[in-house]
């Protein structure tokens, strides 16, 4: 089987690793404990600088629903202009409408906009009212890929959900579990679901360099001293266990 591995990153060093790791594709954004958001325009550009695999991005431009206003949807136009800019190949959306329905028009507004770069629509979908009706929705606006977590916490929660939409769905669109992907359960997804792209992290928390450390204080709400970075290793297993099943 040729199974693909998208890494979802939020830093350069994340990506390269990834890479390094023999990742297929990157999905790169910041701020991944909201989700991930669009990230910089400098991230966007040392990314690609760095990479010669794809590079996805995220356009979100901020964390919470999925309900945009005029204003944020004119951000997500222009984030998806500068994607074109860096040569990106991919970006990755999703907007839904109040009464929890795939916002079809805007979406396949946006997924004219990025061509020749193709679209995944994110977990948004994960959201909606009713999963078979979304996927036509999504089918309908143009995307290339549907990643989903089967509309529950986890990719192996939603197991059951996610095989029938990879035979619903056919050769229309590919669709990528993803959620709380791991070495420890990937080859069971892989199996059960009959998809044949995953999308993880594969984060460590790594310490850090710094020597003089002011502990009392945090400044936001993450650690300050330490971050969490793809790791190569774990990307390496993953890859190999895919190519034994």
């Amino acid at each position: 089987m040729n199974f693909k591995l998208e890494v979802c990153v939020d830093s350069v060093e994340s990506a390269i690793n990834a890479q390094a790791g023999g990742a297929h594709r990157i999905e790169l954004c910041n701020s991944l404990f909201e989700g991930g958001t669009t990230p910089s325009s400098g991230t966007i550009s040392a990314a690609r600088a760095n990479l010669s695999i794809d590079l996805h991005v995220i356009i979100r431009p901020r964390g919470g629903d999925f309900l945009y206003t005029d204003p944020e949807y004119d951000i997500m136009r222009r984030d998806i202009e500068i994607c074109g800019e860096y040569g990106v190949n991919g970006i990755v959306i999703g907007i839904l409408r109040p009464d929890g329905e795939i916002d079809v028009e805007r979406t396949a507004k946006l997924i004219d906009l990025a061509r020749p770069m193709t679209a995944t629509i994110h977990r948004a979908f994960d959201m909606c009212t009713d999963p078979f009706r979304g996927l036509q929705d999504v089918i309908s606006t143009g995307a290339s890929r549907l990643l989903t977590s089967g509309q529950r916490n986890s990719a192996v929660e939603g197991m059951d959900l996610i095989s029938k939409l990879v035979k619903k769905s056919g050769t229309r669109i590919i669709i990528m579990p993803g959620s709380g992907i791991n070495e420890s359960n990937i080859e069971k997804i892989a199996i059960r679901t009959g998809a044949t792209e995953f999308h993880l992290s594969g984060r460590e928390t790594t310490d850090s360099g710094m020597i003089f450390r002011r502990e009392e204080i945090n400044i936001g709400y993450t650690p300050g001293f330490s971050k969490q970075v793809t790791d190569f290793q774990k990307i390496k297993n993953i890859i190999d266990l895919l190519k034994m099943i």
